[in-house]
């Protein structure tokens, strides 16, 4: 079923959405999702030019800039997931340049395991929505999204101590600014969209709860599966389903969603 559809098919309070149009967008948000298509695209990295690109965007962030990462010689971060991932980048189209990047890694077998099976099943082991009850065609973990830091900071976040992320204003307008935030929130939404296009049931990431908790104000309600723990900072494991996707994701978001479906879907 294609995405449009099954947005169509969304109940919200108690009704058939009957088409999103039929909601009533905040005026805010649907700003954003303008804004959003005007000056930004997601791209698939179908290709090794596309997925090199990806490598370096996450040395740049991992390995140079946060230290999670030892740097490589060759200034691409990679590791044994990506063999069975795919990959996501969001352009700047003025500039035509990648502010970001994300992985959405898809075993294929018991012997693929997911970042979050190999590294931290000891924070879900007790819950109900382990991963390791499911078959691995079944599941999909987000992972490694990435935004370079040039594109992470608002004009108003830049008196705030963080000059490592400001925007150089002779370069972005300020129009421009205001979609800027939201890079993240487009490459979970194609990350989402990925999922359901490939039609694996179950998603764990493991983020911050401060993130989980900004995720859940535009309508994505990660449920935390586990204590937070020391990986690469303090983190938390957090599961979703389409289902719960569809369900909650806010009228604009949804909106923005579709667009980016659209994009996704002519190069996957």
């Amino acid at each position: 079923m294609s995405l449009l559809k099954r947005f169509a098919q969304t109940k919200v309070g108690g009704k058939l959405m009957g088409g999103m149009i039929a909601n009533k967008v905040d005026q805010e948000v649907e700003s954003i999702a303008t804004h959003f298509e005007r000056f930004l695209e997601p791209v698939i990295a179908n290709n090794d030019e596309l997925r090199r690109r990806v490598f370096e965007i996450r040395h740049e962030v991992y390995c140079e800039e946060l230290g999670f990462e030892e740097p490589k010689p060759d200034k691409m971060e990679k590791d044994y997931c990506d063999a069975f991932s795919e990959f996501c980048m969001v352009k700047h189209l003025p500039s035509n340049s990648f502010t970001g990047c994300v992985r959405v890694v898809c075993p294929r077998d018991k012997e693929e395991l997911l970042p979050i099976q190999k590294y931290c099943s000891h924070t879900y082991q007790e819950h109900a929505l382990n991963p390791d009850k499911f078959e691995p065609t079944e599941i999909v973990e987000i992972s490694r999204l990435a935004v370079l830091s040039k594109f992470r900071r608002r004009k108003s976040d830049k008196f705030q101590g963080a000059a490592t992320g400001v925007i150089n204003e002779e370069t972005y307008s300020e129009q421009e600014l205001r979609c800027f935030p939201f890079i993240s929130v487009g490459l979970y939404l194609a990350a989402g969209g990925i999922t359901i296009e490939r039609s694996r049931k179950h998603v764990y990431v493991m983020m911050e709860p401060r993130l989980a908790r900004s995720m859940a104000l535009i309508g994505i309600k990660f449920e935390q599966i586990g204590p937070t723990v020391n990986y690469h900072g303090q983190r938390a494991p957090y599961y979703i389903n389409p289902k719960i996707f569809l369900a909650n994701l806010k009228p604009g978001f949804k909106a923005l969603e579709v667009s980016i479906q659209k994009a996704i879907l002519k190069q996957l």
